[in-house]
């Protein structure tokens, strides 16, 4: 299914907004010549290019297909006679039944099933059988759900689980069923193999057994050079013709069924006539029959007693008087029928488990026996050993690999008729009649075989025979044969779909160092992929063992059919409009049971297994998270983040954060050239250091003009936005604000900027560098305004002085202090930040130093002291100066610094006055001169305005000193600006006060934090008298001057640290 994008050619906008294209909404192919004929359609004609007709849509969709696309045939190319690429053909029956029966039903049925009836009895076989056939079942279930809503493509499982979980999911799982896939090809060698070496012909073995003891690592060695040989051979086979293993694979389907029905045959048969399978005890211990002919320990011939071969082996010498085996002398050699057949009541004998320890005799629990001394020599005695240690949970994970095999129907979706409905029917009837024949199987077993056969794994006791063999009718080697070609065909099964499904997780593109098995030949077979599957698949060759190799391949096939049944079930709850499958008989209830049973039965395999692939799948999910490609596929894990976060953002509406809870979640404000680029992306690197990616930020930025004109500088400005942030590896949330003026974008943003609980608390702001400059002169106004709106709205200020001077992500300072000036405690933002900047590596070596400044009445020492209290409870480490300020005339500079900014003020508010504007203001100064100074107007008019209500963050003499100041001199006569030059006498003794006490701070600032990294300072509130705005900024300016870096810090009015744990 191809991605959902946006046209790149072409007229894709309407309004200015982009359309997503659609499979069905195809442009490129649509006649316009015939859209524009009739009048019925002219109200929407306007729309035709980008939203086609009814009609036309609705031909698109009959014609619409889900062959594979843009992968050639292999058969294509060699077969004239497909050129014309037909539609799908296969029905329910050959195209999901039979793949899935033959999948299903393979070696473990031959090879262990009678030996896991033998070992854990049939009560608990059936038990381990209908555990395992139970979760097939429920998986299948959720797996239909999935593959009935909608168009399921060639993908099959790793499709269906990525498109409802996810990429991460998809590729995590999808690599995991691959990994399954290649492992069940090195299990089904390794039976190919064993059924070679045991039954058809021993003697091809190329390690002999030379020493007692040696058979099972000369097996081994035997199944390695052999398995190593077959899958170079099967590669070979695979990269040449996939089409004759396509073919071959109704030959090897017709072994399988033939085999079974000769199982049942022979069961049928031993009612009335049971088959001639004697075996040989010693009391009550089973012999092996490959090394004597005859079961007696000696033989009467011409009135003569003569030893057999048997005794031999026990004895010293084939004399009467030798000395034998203690064991031996005791108890007697017994000659039973192995078979003994359907009516015979074996099968209460065999309803109860017998595990053994690796090792231990195979012996008949009823027969009589005498113990003999425990001092006697095991090795070298034609006894049945077993060769592994049995228990409950070990034939879970043997067995498992015996129900696989569900998914090839849902595999072969792009050749189907009818996908929808072959799908869910063919799979549920074949895993009903798989689940049948397996639980028949053992109840048949248990009633016509005898224990002590069962429990021998390779027929020892029965001349080498395969166990299941002996049962069958007419011939052993029928199910010798038929269980050959149909391990060796699932074999070669396996080496052809799993390279396809490497092929097909590669070319999503989810995984980016697999993406180079994504190649392959010009006919699309993957080349890359199969070498390393045959890679993957020598592993398990290595490992050798059929019963080793049998719990890895349970752990991956688990683990994908545990997130099939997730992905069911989280659709189904989520209720998403587009979950609509056509197969109805599921529920989320049924899911969930699925994947609980998948989940207890890996661990029940194998604990360590299971967390080893969950391990492997963790590892792939956080890669894909972390450097995989962005997909969009409307997948269920992102519903589900949806609706929890919905539900989290609930819970946190109640009311505002606990002190301790309390971190900056940052509303940055950006400032955008005219290319829509950021013009000081350090902001971004300062907001990353000071977040490391906790809590949350909104980046936010405002355009000037109206949407429906700017919609494509809007997305290009959130787009170049995104781009800087992930960058800059700040994690958040971009918010671009189209408004008439800037002023109103940004009153917008601040207002409306995060989603319930989930809102700013700070704002974070560059300082505006050119608000002196002529040509922009709206900008200190737009930021004092903001200021301003910031209090209002009971959100923390912090104001960067010099931005581009600070540091990016790369840097790392080795030494150095962050300083803080802490005039007035306005809820301890200011120790606070230095706190978490230094979680960053590029604070991290740089220490805290606090100050704070002492007036004339103040205990300076006492103060230290306190203070130094104060950050041991708060647990913060800083270095601790109080600074003394002693009152003082003010100085000359003072004064000439205030009558300049005075000066210019006058100057700023010429300028924006229009030619109509000055010379009405010319005839209102003359007016004036000639009236008397008093200027009582203006005082009312002054006095009626009402004062915002703007919290004070400086220190208490100055707020007393602002509120109690003379009225007056804020409205002092107005002057002929054109002609006179205020002198001193005539300055603003507010503002004067105010210069003064920035010029004194900033001289002090200056002595101790010149050289300092940053400088985090009390940010002094704007003058309620908006006149005095412009005023405002250059005390700013005065306070802050000859400073590098500096952070201006103004807080919310709540408490943001505490003492308290």
């Amino acid at each position: 299914m191809s991605e959902q994008h946006y046209e790149e050619n072409g007229p894709n906008l309407r309004d200015g907004t982009a359309r997503e294209s659609s499979p069905f909404i195809n442009r490129a192919e649509f006649d316009r010549g015939n859209v524009y004929e009739g009048k019925n359609m002219a109200l929407f004609e306007e729309e035709m290019d980008s939203n086609p007709m009814v009609s036309s849509l609705l031909n698109k969709l009959a014609n619409y297909t889900n062959l594979t696309q843009g992968v050639v045939e292999h058969e294509a190319d060699e077969d004239s006679k497909r050129k014309e690429v037909k539609g799908p053909q296969m029905g329910t029956f050959i195209g999901v039944y039979l793949p899935c029966l033959q999948n299903i039903l393979g070696v473990i049925l031959f090879l262990r099933l009678t030996w896991i009836v033998g070992t854990a009895g049939v009560l608990q076989s059936f038990i381990i059988v209908f555990m395992c056939c139970a979760c097939t079942m429920l998986t299948a279930i959720s797996m239909s759900a999935i593959a009935t809503n909608g168009v399921v493509p060639a993908g099959g499982s790793y499709y269906m689980i990525s498109r409802s979980l996810g990429p991460e999911f998809g590729g995590a799982v999808g690599l995991c069923f691959y990994l399954g896939t290649t492992f069940a090809g090195a299990m089904y060698i390794l039976g190919t193999i064993e059924i070679l070496l045991t039954y058809i012909s021993p003697s091809a073995a190329i390690f002999k057994v030379e020493d007692v003891g040696e058979e099972t690592e000369a097996m081994l060695n035997n199944m390695r050079v052999y398995g190593t040989c077959i899958i170079i051979l099967m590669a070979v086979v695979v990269f040449v013709g996939v089409k004759y293993v396509n073919k071959l694979a109704l030959v090897f389907l017709a072994c399988v069924i033939l085999s079974i029905i000769a199982i049942y045959a022979g069961a049928i048969k031993t009612a009335f006539d049971p088959p001639d399978f004697p075996i040989c005890l010693l009391g009550n211990r089973t012999l092996s029959k490959r090394s004597f002919d005859v079961c007696a320990k000696f033989t009467e011939s011409n009135n003569k007693t003569k030893t057999t071969p048997l005794w031999r082996l026990f004895c010293d010498s084939s004399l009467l008087n030798a000395t034998c085996d203690d064991y031996f002398s005791l108890n007697n050699v017994t000659e039973i029928q192995g078979i003994p057949g359907i009516m015979s009541g074996v099968l209460t004998d065999n309803l109860w488990s017998a595990y053994s320890e690796k090792g231990s005799i195979v012996e008949k629990k009823d027969q009589p026996s005498v113990a003999g001394s425990e001092e006697s020599k095991m090795g070298g005695l034609p006894y049945v050993f077993t060769d592994i240690m049995t228990y409950f949970t070990m034939l879970v994970g043997i067995y498992f690999p015996s129900v696989t095999g569900i998914m090839a129907g849902s595999n072969r979706s792009g050749d189907l008729k009818d996908a929808q409905k072959s799908i869910p029917t063919g799979t549920i009837l074949a895993i009903s009649t798989t689940s049948f024949i397996y639980l028949s199987c053992i109840v048949l077993f248990g009633a016509c075989i005898e224990g002590v056969i069962l429990r021998d794994k390779f027929g020892e006791a029965v001349n080498g025979n395969l166990v299941v063999g002996t049962l069958a009718w007419p011939s052993p080697w029928v199910i010798v044969i038929g269980s050959f070609f149909s391990t060796c065909g699932a074999g070669l099964q396996s080496l052809t779909g799993a390279p396809r499904l490497l092929q097909a997780i590669a070319r999503d593109g989810i995984v980016p160092f697999i993406q180079i098995f994504g190649h392959g030949k010009a006919n699309g077979e993957p080349t890359w992929a199969l070498l390393l599957t045959a890679g993957i698949c020598e592993i398990g060759i290595l490992i050798a063992s059929l019963d080793s190799v049998a719990p890895i391949l349970s752990m991956f096939f688990l683990m994908c059919y545990m997130f099939v049944n997730l992905a069911c079930a989280v659709q189904t709850l989520l209720r998403t409009p587009n979950w609509r499958p056509r197969f109805k008989y599921y529920h989320w209830t049924l899911s969930f049971l699925g994947m609980s049973l998948c989940l207890a039965l890996m661990f029940i395999c194998s604990w360590y297994y299971a967390l080893i692939a969950m391990l492997i799948a963790g590892c792939i999910y956080k890669y894909i998270e972390y450097r995989g490609a962005e997909k969009e596929w409307g997948d269920g894990i992102r519903g589900l983040s949806l609706n929890a976060a919905r539900y989290a953002l609930l819970r946190v509406e109640d009311g505002p954060p606990h002190t301790k809870n309390w971190r900056p979640q940052l509303l940055v404000l950006l400032n955008l050239d005219n290319e829509q680029l950021v013009k000081h992306p350090r902001l971004l690197s300062f907001t990353s250091q000071l977040k490391a990616g906790k809590g949350l930020t909104i980046v936010g930025s405002v355009l000037q003009g109206i949407y429906l004109d700017k919609c494509t500088e809007t997305q290009k400005a959130e787009e170049n936005v995104k781009a800087l942030m992930g960058v800059e590896k700040t994690k958040g949330f971009c918010q671009i604000v189209v408004s008439p003026n800037f002023r109103d974008g940004i009153s917008y943003l601040i207002q409306s900027a995060g989603l319930g609980g989930m809102k700013h608390n700070t704002v974070l702001m560059a300082w505006p560098q050119s608000w002196k400059q002529t040509e922009n002169r709206f900008s200190w106004k737009n930021f004092v305004d903001t200021v301003r709106e910031t209090t209002a709205a009971q959100q923390a200020l912090l104001v960067a002085k010099n931005i581009d001077l600070f540091p990016t992500n790369q840097e790392r300072f080795t030494e150095g202090n962050i300083d803080v000036w802490w005039i007035v405690h306005d809820g301890g933002m200011l120790m606070l930040l230095p706190f978490l900047l230094r979680q960053h590596k590029v604070w991290r070596k740089c220490k805290m130093r606090i100050f704070t400044v002492a007036q004339m009445d103040d205990n300076s020492i006492q103060m230290k002291k306190d203070l130094q209290m104060f950050l041991y409870h708060l647990r913060l480490n800083a270095q601790v100066e109080v600074v003394e300020m002693f009152e003082n005339d003010i100085s000359a500079f003072t004064y000439e610094k205030t009558l300049m900014m005075e000066q210019r003020s006058q100057m700023l508010k010429q300028m924006q006055l229009s030619k109509n504007e000055r010379e009405r203001e010319a005839q209102l100064i003359h007016d004036r001169n000639t009236a008397s100074h008093s200027a009582p107007a203006v005082e009312a008019s002054v006095a009626a305005a009402v004062p915002e209500k703007v919290q004070m963050t400086w220190t208490k003499e100055k707020f007393v000193a602002e509120k109690h100041k003379n009225k007056d001199s804020n409205v002092s006569g107005f002057k002929d600006i054109f002609n006179m030059k205020p002198e001193w006498g005539n300055l603003n003794q507010s503002n004067v006060r105010r210069m003064h006490t920035a010029v004194k701070l900033n001289g002090v600032v200056l002595n101790k934090s010149q050289h300092a990294q940053l400088v985090l300072l009390n940010m002094p509130g704007p003058p309620k008298n908006r006149k005095g705005d412009e005023n405002y900024m250059e005390f700013l300016e005065v306070l802050t001057e000859g400073l590098d870096r500096v952070l201006l810090v103004r807080g919310s009015g709540r408490e943001v640290i505490t003492i308290y744990s």
